[in-house]
C-alpha cells in the first residue's frame, strides 16, 4: 500500500455487501443465466417496460460508489446512464423508453427521486427532502425511494419517510432506527405530490402499478419490523404483508398475502389481480458471509420466488427481484457478503486520500501500526499489522479469555477497541460481553504487550467497562462504565490502579485527544437520541459539538486534532426493510473541527461507512 500522490490512507469500516451479480431467470421454470459475462458488483435490477432493457445499480467505477446502467435483456449494449460521486441507484425506464427515474444523493447529500433523459443525459431533481438539524421545528428523515412510472407515464409512485420522527428500534430506545414509510405520488414533472396512504408506525414499501394504473401494491409491515428485516437474528422471524389500494382514493385495501415470513418486492401479475413477490431470508451459500453473520442465520425460512397464481414457489438465495411485464422473466441480484481484507480498495470521495477497507476500531500507533478488533472474521480478537493488512499479529487472543464461543463468533463478545500506549508498548481494551449483554454483564479494562507477551486487567470486573483510550503521556485511560445509574466516563491511573469519576450521565466511546487536552465521546440526551461532545479531562468546559435527532457518535481524533465520527444526518438512503446484516444503514462519516465548526461528509454511499482512521503518507 502507498499514498501515491495523496497525503495518505483513509482507512474505515463498511457493512454491506462485498460483491453482487445480476441473474435473468424464466419467471414459471426458475431457469437462470447472469445477466453480464463479466460482472462487477451489479444490484437492483428492473426490466422495462418493453422487456427490451434492464437497468441497474453498479458499482463498477469503485466499491461504494453506486452509480446507474442499462443493458438489453441479453446482457449486451451496456450503457452508463448517470455516474457521479453521489449515490445513484434504482433505474427505472419510462413506458416510452425516453427517461428513466431513480433515486440520487446529488443535491444535499439526501435521497431524492430524479429523472433522466436518455438522449440528452439530462437530469432533473424531482423531490426535495431536506437534511435537518435539532433547531428546527420537526426533524424528519426527508428521503425518498423505488420510483414507480404508471402504465400511461403521466405519474410517478415512490415511498418515503418525509414527515416522520427519528425513532429507534425496541420501542423507540434502541441506538439504531426503523423507518415509517407512506406511499406517494406526483406528476411525472414532479408536481402534484400527493400521499396515498400512510400512518403511524406503519412501512409501506416499494410500491408498483396495476397494469391498468388503478391500484398500486407494496408491501406493509410494522415499523418496528424495519430494524429485525435487516438483522440476522430477526430476519426469518419478523413478518410482513403484500397489500394494494386505489390509486385515487387510498381506500379498496387489498391484502394479498396472509402468513408468516418477510414478504418484500411486490408486483402485479399481468392479470392485475395476482401479486408476485419474494420471501426474503437467508442471505447467501455458506462461505457467502462474515463469520459474525453466518451465527446467527435462520436457515429454515423458505426464501425465494412466490406467486399468488398457486404456481410452485422458486427457493434459492436471491435479493430484489423484478419481473417483466408480461410475467415471464424476471431479473435478480445474488449478493456475497464476505468480508472485505484489510487494507481492500474503495472509492475515494476525497481527492487527498486512499479509501481502504478495515475491520472495526482501526487506531494508529504514533510508530505507524494499526490496530484493529478482528470482529467480522468472527473471533473479536485484538490483532496488529501494516496498515494495508499485512504482517498481522494477534496480541490478545479473545477465544482464550473464557467468554461464551457463540457469542464471540456473533460479535457479541470478544476484545472491543484498542488503545495504543503513546510508546507503541501496550494496548488496552474492553474484554467481555457487549451490545444488549452489556446491560446484565460485566466486563474488565485489560492491557497487552503489543508483542503479545503479557497482559493484565486494570480493572475487577464488577462493573460493565469499555472502549479504553489512552492520554498523551500515557499515564492515565479513560473509559465508560455501563452501569444503570452509575453511568459515565471513568480515568485510571495505569500506575495506581486509583480510579476517578469524569461524568455521571449514559456517555460512550471516549477518546483522548493527541495533545492530551479534550476528550471527545457520544453522550445520550433521550432515547435514540445522541450527540459528538468534548470535555477536558478534570472535568471543566463541557461542549456539544452536534447537534441532529438523527443521531451522531463513535468520534474519535484525527491524526490533525480533527474529530471524525459516525452521523445520521442525511437519513436512509433506501428503504431500510431491504438491507441485510446492517445495523445502520443511513451511516455516513463525518469529520469537523475540534470545536464543532466546519463539519464536512467524507463518504456518501448506500451503506453503514463508519470507524475512520487516517494514516499520513509517513506510515505508508
Amino acid at each position: 500500500m502507498t499514498g501515491s500522490s495523496k497525503k495518505g490512507v483513509f482507512l474505515m469500516n463498511r457493512i454491506g455487501p462485498s460483491k453482487a451479480s445480476l441473474w435473468i431467470a424464466d419467471a414459471l421454470t426458475g431457469t437462470e443465466q447472469p445477466l453480464l459475462t463479466e460482472p462487477k458488483f451489479e444490484y437492483h435490477g428492473s426490466i422495462s417496460p418493453d422487456g427490451e432493457w434492464i437497468t441497474f445499480t453498479s458499482e463498477r467505477n469503485g466499491d461504494g460508489n453506486a452509480d446507474v446502467f442499462r443493458c438489453r435483456i441479453d446482457g449486451s449494449d451496456l450503457q452508463t446512464v448517470v455516474a457521479t460521486p453521489s449515490v445513484e441507484d434504482v433505474l427505472v425506464m419510462s413506458p416510452d423508453g425516453t427517461k428513466g427515474a431513480y433515486v440520487s444523493t446529488a443535491n444535499g447529500f439526501v435521497a431524492n427521486i430524479w429523472v433522466v433523459d436518455f438522449a440528452t443525459g439530462d437530469r432533473r431533481q424531482l423531490t426535495f427532502g431536506e437534511a435537518k438539524t435539532a433547531s428546527s421545528l420537526h426533524d424528519s428523515p426527508e428521503g425518498s425511494f423505488r420510483p414507480a412510472w404508471s402504465p400511461d407515464g403521466e405519474w410517478i409512485a415512490f415511498a418515503s419517510d418525509r414527515d416522520t420522527d427519528w425513532y429507534g428500534h425496541s420501542d423507540g430506545h434502541g441506538w439504531e432506527h426503523t423507518q415509517e414509510l407512506a406511499i406517494y405520488v406526483m406528476r411525472a414533472d414532479g408536481s402534484e405530490i400527493r400521499k396515498v396512504i400512510g400512518e403511524k408506525d406503519w412501512t409501506y414499501g416499494s410500491p408498483k402499478w396495476s397494469p391498468d394504473g388503478r391500484r398500486l401494491v407494496f408491501y406493509s409491515m410494522h415499523r418496528e419490523h424495519t430494524w429485525g428485516s435487516r438483522r440476522p437474528e430477526w430476519i426469518g422471524r419478523v413478518k410482513s404483508e403484500i397489500v394494494s389500494v386505489d390509486v385515487a382514493t387510498g381506500l379498496g385495501r387489498i391484502q394479498h398475502t396472509d402468513g408468516p415470513d418477510l414478504k418484500l418486492c411486490p408486483q402485479f401479475h399481468p392479470n392485475g389481480k395476482d401479486v408476485f413477490y419474494y420471501i426474503k431470508a437467508g442471505g447467501g451459500a455458506p462461505g457467502n458471509m462474515r463469520g459474525t453473520d453466518q451465527a446467527w442465520i435462520q436457515a429454515d425460512v423458505p426464501t425465494g420466488l412466490y406467486c399468488t397464481d398457486g404456481r410452485k414457489p422458486i427457493l434459492r438465495q436471491l435479493r430484489s427481484p423484478c419481473w417483466s411485464a408480461d410475467g415471464t422473466k424476471v431479473v435478480y441480484e445474488k449478493v456475497d457478503f464476505k468480508f472485505r481484507g484489510q487494507g481492500d480498495m474503495l472509492v475515494s470521495w476525497d481527492k487527498d486520500w486512499d479509501y481502504r477497507h478495515s475491520d472495526v476500531y482501526p487506531v494508529l500507533s504514533r510508530q505507524g501500526r494499526v490496530a484493529i478488533t478482528e470482529k467480522q472474521q468472527g473471533c473479536s480478537s485484538i490483532v496488529t499489522c501494516k496498515p494495508d493488512g499485512s504482517e498481522k499479529f494477534t496480541v490478545f487472543d479473545a477465544s482464550k479469555a473464557g467468554l461464551d464461543p457463540l457469542q464471540n463468533k456473533k460479535g457479541l463478545a470478544g476484545a472491543f477497541q484498542p488503545a495504543w500506549s503513546p510508546d507503541g508498548e501496550w494496548i488496552a481494551f474492553g474484554i467481555g460481553p457487549w451490545f444488549d449483554a452489556r446491560s446484565t454483564g460485566k466486563s474488565k479494562i485489560m492491557r497487552a504487550r503489543s508483542d503479545g507477551s503479557f497482559a493484565e486487567a486494570l480493572t475487577d470486573g464488577t462493573t460493565h467497562v469499555g472502549f479504553p483510550s489512552y492520554s498523551a503521556d500515557g499515564r492515565f485511560l479513560v473509559f465508560r462504565q455501563w452501569e444503570k445509574d452509575d453511568w459515565g466516563l471513568r480515568i485510571i491511573d495505569v500506575e495506581t490502579r486509583e480510579i476517578r469519576v469524569l461524568t455521571t450521565a449514559i456517555d460512550n466511546m471516549p477518546s483522548w485527544s493527541p495533545d492530551g487536552e479534550r476528550i471527545v465521546f457520544t453522550r445520550q440526551f433521550g432515547p435514540a437520541h445522541y450527540h459528538v461532545c468534548t470535555i477536558r479531562p478534570d472535568g471543566s468546559d463541557f461542549q456539544q459539538l452536534t447537534e441532529t435527532r438523527a443521531s451522531d457518535g463513535h468520534g474519535v481524533w484525527m491524526y490533525d486534532g480533527r474529530i471524525g465520527y459516525s452521523t445520521g444526518l442525511y437519513g436512509f438512503r433506501d428503504e431500510a426493510a431491504i438491507y441485510d446484516f446492517t445495523f445502520q444503514p443511513y451511516g455516513q462519516i463525518m469529520v469537523m473541527d475540534a470545536d464543532g465548526a466546519n463539519k464536512r461528509l467524507v463518504t456518501d454511499s448506500l451503506w453503514e461507512d463508519s470507524m475512520p482512521c487516517y494514516i499520513p503518507n509517513e506510515f505508508l
